[in-house]
């Protein structure tokens, strides 16, 4: 299997050093100082599980590269509407692009069914934009629980979890799919193929929807956030609305709050991706966190008044921070 890892971050670089060393001819897409310590020494991963160095080929330009049969997608979602540059060099005519990203993906409605089937969510994809390079036919989801951080050029820190679960749009299992869990899987990671993704995205976006904005506001970390009686409040109230969004649209989610809110506190002091960005003076990636469940919320008839509250802080938060 030819993978190309386009946006080989903390998530991205620790895929691609685990399927390196599965056998996987993998190609990891950086820039800056990330690429040249990944060139000069491979990418170094930090893990409870046991340290290991993975020595992939890595690039600033796809080119290179060529088409491959997976592109394991680590940008950030505001990225993708550029990327077309990026990953055109890198597909053929059954390339597969795993999107490991957080919240509403923007193939959510394709192949969805019902009465939504093949609607456009305009908080992720405006205008068609992302769409136009990254066609939904393509699309594989994919739900991240492995918690990583980059602790300098070419080194990531796992912090806790292996999992990466995959699924198609149309519920299918099919072969691509099989074939990139079986890679994962000889690399080290859990890659369950699941028959709906989408009740993932829902298990996984109650975390991210309520820990990630109220982490940049607050400049908190897991733990401190669930140990604060009136945060932990606010996340779960946030929790039960996303719930009902998710119920509206028909999707059971499995998970209750309480279970949510013990495995986040087991995370410890995690800086949340959103947090890590701040730091950095990055983008923060809400739109496809709280501006899509918004958007679905008024799609399902359900009233959010919190969601909605946090999004108006944390959206302002985010254009100063742009500014």
């Amino acid at each position: 299997m030819k993978v190309a890892v386009l946006g080989a971050g903390a998530i991205g670089a620790y895929v691609g050093a685990a399927l390196h060393r599965s056998g996987a001819d993998v190609h990891l897409v950086a820039r800056g100082p990330h690429l040249a310590a990944m060139r000069r020494d491979g990418v170094r991963v930090l893990s409870p599980r046991g340290d290991f160095t993975a020595r992939a080929h890595a690039t600033d330009d796809p080119a290179e590269i060529g088409p491959v049969d997976v592109v394991f997608l680590g940008l950030k979602a505001h990225s993708y509407a550029a990327c077309g540059p990026l990953i055109e060099p890198l597909l053929h005519d059954t390339t597969a692009v795993v999107a490991a990203q957080n919240g509403i993906p923007w193939w959510y409605f394709h192949r969805h069914g019902g009465p939504h089937d093949g609607h456009r969510v305009e908080s992720v994809d405006p205008g068609g934009a992302v769409s136009a390079v990254l066609a939904p036919e393509r699309a594989v989801g994919c739900v991240v629980y492995a918690a990583t951080e980059l602790e300098g050029p070419g080194v990531v820190r796992h912090v806790e979890g292996t999992r990466f679960s995959i699924g198609e749009p149309d519920r299918s299992v099919s072969a691509r799919c099989r074939a990139f869990g079986e890679a994962m899987a000889a690399g080290g990671l859990k890659c369950p193929v699941e028959p709906d993704i989408r009740g993932d995205i829902w298990v996984k976006l109650l975390g991210n929807i309520s820990f990630n904005p109220i982490s940049a506001l607050a400049r908190a970390t897991m733990r401190q956030m669930c140990r604060h009686g009136g945060t932990r409040k606010v996340i779960e109230t946030m929790m039960a609305e996303t719930l009902a969004v998710a119920e509206a649209l028909g999707c059971q989610v499995g998970v209750s709050i309480e279970r949510r809110m013990a495995g986040a506190e087991r995370v410890g002091d995690h800086r949340t991706s959103t947090l890590q960005d701040l730091e950095r003076g990055r983008p923060l990636e809400l739109d496809v966190l709280l501006a899509a469940v918004v958007e679905l919320a008024d799609i399902g008839g359900v009233d959010v008044p919190t969601l909605r509250t946090v999004h108006a802080l944390s959206d302002l938060l985010a254009l100063r921070g742009a500014a």
